[in-house]
């Protein structure tokens, strides 16, 4: 990590001097505000999405892109930043906030010394700020922890190695997302920032927060951490990111400017001046200080930033001469920071947040819930990408810097990070975007994983010590692998990117009837060839590669697990744990709703890319039979094929070994030739006593629980029952009684509810006909390979135990879900001195800890996080804390240093110093490692080391 040694802002120390540390630090470059005035904070900001409605090159070059004849949006990037940075340059009292890093970090590379030494300058003195600081604004519902941390990280550092401590941001910002998560809030107090501010809430829950003064509070995002740890002061922006009603003076805006000359007809200051205290008492009505946030900006905006910067100088030289009269308001260029400061100094007491603010409608029949599902071939893409990416970083670290560079040619991780940097944006993978920029970020993972590819061959070569070719079957998932069903011999390579021993099953496609399989040491690996496949079964340990891998099948009854389908409709009818001899009724069916063509006259509200809205609470079965085929495979594993339509089917399998039932679904092209969208779910119908309470995760960590028709934060009026009740899962969801839980863990971000009691049903696929009036602008209708509907493939691994050993089961089954084992081919049989296994670890982690990052960091230092995977109280196994000793952590690496950062990387954890607020006590003294080298991990607790190393 780059160390910057000299001091920021110190031009205006002198303006609080009895703070302490941070405050004087964060405060330096602050204008001074008046305590006995309401202090209105103008942020000029612009809002530039990575990708939308043009891809982000077009948004960033600002290329016209025509749709049905009508330019889309006109936008640009870089002219934005020129002229930003040429206006910022004419009056030091001006202020300006940059957001998306990856739309920084490209303009910065362009500019020459001259412009970047300004920039540098601006930057310094606190008249540009970065705020978020991420590579993207990521989405809050559909993206798991693991890339968020990455893509914030990706762009914190790139701001930290340019800019310094100066360039460090100290708010989290997220004005756009539709929906706000518990954990994003846990994963930016970890990161450091002093607090977090967002524009689009719940209208009724909007309503209360106005009405009560609630509009700014302190998050409480975590109830496993101790407080203050996952504390954060978040606030409500009053008018969603935009500026106040006939205050917007972009080039795209149509509102009057000041006309200051007294002599003109249409002189216009008085009454501007006094519409704008009318807009600053009215908004202060709602907030607690003295202090109120205006941001003047909106999306896309100051391409010519003269404008605005012209007609605010005015304004707050207008406003602020009133004061000579009696006028108690006084208008100041400021920052998100700045106003946050002075909150803080404020001394107030604020209300306390503890849930989330899922789902997010903003009128009685407009929930933002459909998105939680839109485009799920792209939301797998991206949850594959990441394993990917993953891999590719430890296989730098364990190939050393030969991976980059070797006998397959030039490969690196960076495409890789800045493609899924890209991908978390709030309207990638939430599936919000159009059609032809949703091809754009799929383009922008596959090139990234062309360059891990070659990484990958070149560690792998280096680790197994054989050049021999190698190649990665991308399409498995459509049982097309060219070199499995040509060659007669080949060994397959089994790379597990977890730490820990996993079991995983593999479907090959082959071309003969009979194959002998044998793992590393030349035993065999039992394995059956049924059809064009071939199943077998083989250990992953832990970073191996093996000439064999797990691949059973399902049966109706093997090991711990038995299921039961009904004889005359062919679907499921119970769920057994042998175990512990646990028995429920389960029936699972697909249904779709009747998406909302907008015909309703008092509610015209369509179901689109972001709104669910169906035409009826009760949805469609698809048929209330399925064919089905029982095809036993092995005595390790046996499936059950089920044909509900032409359109969807599913193959369910248990394996010997595994605690889950597996349900793999198809569901696709769905037919639309009848005029009606169709939103379809699979619902799974118990016995369980669940009370209308169900949990799903935030983000793939803690879970939260949920309540039909209940907010916990007011007083719900529920208009619509079933969109109203649907929520994110990213990597599970689950119902329970006292003494049952049924978890379904999921392959990608999914929207799920419990609309009944002992019900779950979850949203697999949409195919609709309309817009829904987002701005998006087509409806979602993706054309698939053959242009008559895309066709989505996914898997569902359900596991059914008593309450208090389910996180037992569902924590290691959802990593394993998210960090799959990367399988490789080669042809023919390994030369006599290939190694065959190879572990980068030591020894397996224990059961309650995640490698979550290995990363080669600089030449000779590894980043590497840490994390423990349970939360307090859920697992009486687990839920305990755990030491870890970091010198003998690896296998092929000699740790000699190790400094603990913060969960960002762009700070030392000895130097982090939030702002303290009345609602939370003061950080709690952690308890000290045992020694230099070993570290204790707390439920749910991240931590993040810079490891100083020699390669062995």
């Amino acid at each position: 990590m780059t160390q910057h040694k000299f001091d920021c802002h110190m031009i205006l120390l002198l303006l609080h001097p009895s703070t302490g540390n941070a405050l004087v630090e964060s405060l330096q470059s602050c204008p001074a505000t008046n305590p006995s005035m309401l202090n209105v904070h103008l942020v000029p900001h612009t809002h530039d999405d990575v990708g939308w409605l043009k891809t982000v090159d077009q948004y960033y070059y600002g290329v016209i892109v025509f749709s049905d004849r009508n330019n889309i949006q006109h936008a640009g990037v870089q002219y934005i930043l020129d002229s930003v940075i040429d206006q910022l340059q004419k009056d030091p009292a001006r202020r300006f906030i940059y957001v998306e890093t990856a739309f920084f970090y490209r303009w910065w590379k362009q500019q020459n010394q001259s412009t970047q030494r300004i920039v540098t300058q601006l930057v310094n003195e606190g008249r540009l700020e970065f705020i978020n600081g991420g590579w993207c604004m990521s989405d809050e519902a559909t993206t798991h922890y693991s890339a968020v941390i990455d893509q914030m990280t990706l762009g914190l550092r790139f701001l930290n190695d340019t800019f310094g401590e100066c360039g460090r941001p100290r708010v989290a910002w997220h004005i756009d997302p539709f929906g706000h998560a518990r954990e994003h809030a846990s994963i930016f107090a970890q990161m450091g920032y002093d607090g977090f501010f967002f524009g689009r809430l719940d209208y009724q829950d909007k309503a209360r927060r106005m009405k009560t003064k609630e509009m700014e509070m302190l998050w409480r995002a975590s109830e496993s951490l101790t407080p203050p740890l996952a504390d954060l002061f978040t606030g409500v922006l009053p008018n969603g990111y935009n500026p106040p009603e006939g205050f917007c003076w972009d080039q795209s805006c149509n509102d009057a400017p000041i006309r200051d000359d007294p002599d003109l007809e249409d002189y216009n200051v008085d009454e501007i001046v006094q519409k704008f205290l009318n807009a600053s008492y009215r908004q202060a009505g709602f907030y607690k200080a003295n202090h109120i946030i205006m941001t003047m900006g909106s999306d896309f905006q100051y391409e010519n930033a003269n404008l605005w910067y012209k007609n605010m100088d005015k304004l707050i030289k207008y406003v602020n001469a009133l004061q000579a009269k009696g006028s108690k308001v006084n208008v100041l260029y400021s920052t998100p920071s700045c106003y946050l400061q002075e909150l803080n100094l404020a001394n107030l007491t604020w209300p306390l947040k503890t849930d989330d603010f899922f789902p997010y409608a903003d009128d009685a029949h407009d929930f933002w819930t459909g998105y939680f599902t839109s485009r799920p071939a792209l939301k797998l893409y991206e949850r594959l990408s990441n394993s990917r990416l993953q891999t590719c970083n430890q296989l730098e670290v364990l190939g050393g810097p030969k991976s980059k560079s070797g006998p397959f040619g030039e490969g690196d991780s960076d495409t890789m990070s800045k493609a899924m940097g890209v991908a978390q944006h709030h309207d990638a993978v939430s599936g919000t975007e159009k059609q032809h920029v949703a091809y754009d970020y799929a383009r922008r993972l596959a090139t990234g994983w062309a360059h891990c590819e070659v990484l990958v061959r070149n560690s792998l070569a280096i680790l197994s010590g054989s050049e021999a070719p190698r190649v990665f079957c991308e399409n498995l998932n459509i049982s097309v692998c060219p070199l499995t069903e040509s060659s007669h011999k080949f060994s397959m390579n089994v790379y597990n990117p977890l730490g820990r021993t996993v079991s995983w099953p593999v479907r090959l496609p082959v071309n003969g009837s009979v194959y002998s399989v044998t793992d590393a040491n030349g035993r065999a690996v039992d394995s059956q060839v049924g059809n064009v496949f071939i199943s077998l079964k083989c250990t992953c340990y832990i970073y191996d590669m093996k000439s064999s891998c797990l691949l059973p099948l399902l049966s109706v009854s093997i090991n711990n697990k038995s299921v039961t389908f009904d004889e005359t409709t062919g679907l499921l009818s119970s769920l057994t744990n042998l175990e512990t001899n646990q028995t429920i009724q389960l029936t699972q069916n697909f249904y779709w709703y009747n998406a909302s063509a907008g015909n309703n006259k008092e509610s015209p509200q369509t179901s689109g890319a972001y709104i669910f809205r169906p035409n009826s609470s009760d949805p469609f079965v698809i048929n209330k039979t399925a064919e089905t085929q029982i095809v036993t495979v092995s005595s390790t594993v046996q499936e059950v094929t089920q044909w509900f339509s032409p359109w969807v089917s599913q193959v369910v399998r248990l394996y010997e070994g595994h605690r889950e039932l597996e349900l793999e679904w198809t569901v696709g092209p769905v037919p639309v030739a009848d005029g009606l969208g169709k939103e379809v779910i699979t619902r799974l119908d118990t016995d369980i006593k669940s009370s209308d309470y169900f949990y799903t995760d935030s983000n793939g960590r803690e879970v939260l629980e949920r309540r039909k028709d209940y907010r916990p934060t007011w007083e719900l009026k529920q208009t619509e029952p079933v969109a109203g009740n649907y929520y994110p899962i990213n990597s599970r969801a689950y119902i329970k009684d006292d003494k049952h839980q049924l978890t379904v863990v999921t392959d990608r971000s999914q929207g799920a509810s419990s609309l009944y009691n002992g019900s779950l049903e979850i949203m697999l696929h949409r195919r609709l006909l309309y817009d829904d009036y987002r701005g998006v602008g087509e409806p979602l209708s993706e054309p698939g390979d053959f242009s008559d509907g895309l066709v989505a493939r996914g898997r569902l691994l359900l596991t059914f135990t008593p309450p208090d050993t389910a996180a037992d089961v569902h924590r290691p089954l959802a990593q394993g879900m998210v960090l799959q084992p990367l399988l490789s081919f080669q042809d023919g049989t390994p030369s006599a001195n290939t190694k065959l296994e190879f572990s980068g670890l030591q020894t397996d982690l224990p059961p309650a800890v995640h490698l979550l990052t290995l990363s080669q960091w600089d030449e000779d230092t590894v980043l590497i996080r840490l994390e423990h995977q349970y939360q307090a109280k859920e697992s009486k196994t687990h839920s305990q804390p755990v030491t870890v000793n970091l010198q003998k952590l690896f296998s092929t690496l000699d740790v000699l240093g190790a400094s603990e950062m913060s969960l960002g990387a762009n700070q030392w954890k000895e130097d982090m110093d939030r702002l303290q607020w009345n609602t939370s006590k003061p950080l709690p003294l952690s308890a000290k490692d045992p020694s230099p080298w070993e570290v204790t991990l707390n439920p749910m607790e991240i931590r993040t080391f810079l490891l100083r190393v020699r390669q062995l």
